[in-house]
């Protein structure tokens, strides 16, 4: 038998905490569907990433100044040494990709016309 990593035991930590809440949950089949609709919101990174982002912040903020904060927690670096490059390609994946599917899912509010960023008023 291998040991695990760090990491490894915490993923097993999680799943097997999931399924706890699952099993205590008694959720009629229809949640699974919201169920799998959340597991792949938060599946992609720089979701989970603007997500963070906009829940430090806890207010509005722009679009260009969030895709520079998910870019400095993607690589580690501070938002003074990620190229411009960088930040447009994450400005464009958050526009076109992942901004849309967590506006849908209610999560977050976005004004196009002023180009912000807020957390969803619930």
């Amino acid at each position: 038998m291998t040991s695990r990593s760090h990491s490894e035991r915490d993923c097993v930590e999680i799943v097997r905490t999931v399924l706890d809440w699952l099993d205590e949950a008694d959720r009629p089949d229809p949640a699974a569907k919201t169920l799998d609709d959340v597991f792949s919101l938060l599946a992609d990174q720089r979701r989970r990433l603007l997500l963070s982002v906009m829940r430090s912040y806890g207010e509005e903020v722009t679009l260009p100044d969030a895709a520079e904060e998910v870019a400095a927690r993607e690589t580690g670096h501070t938002v003074r040494n990620i190229s411009a490059e960088r930040v447009k390609e994450v400005y464009l994946s958050l526009y076109h990709d992942h901004l849309p599917r967590l506006v849908d899912a209610g999560l977050l509010e976005y004004d196009q016309e002023r180009d912000l960023v807020a957390p969803a008023s619930i």
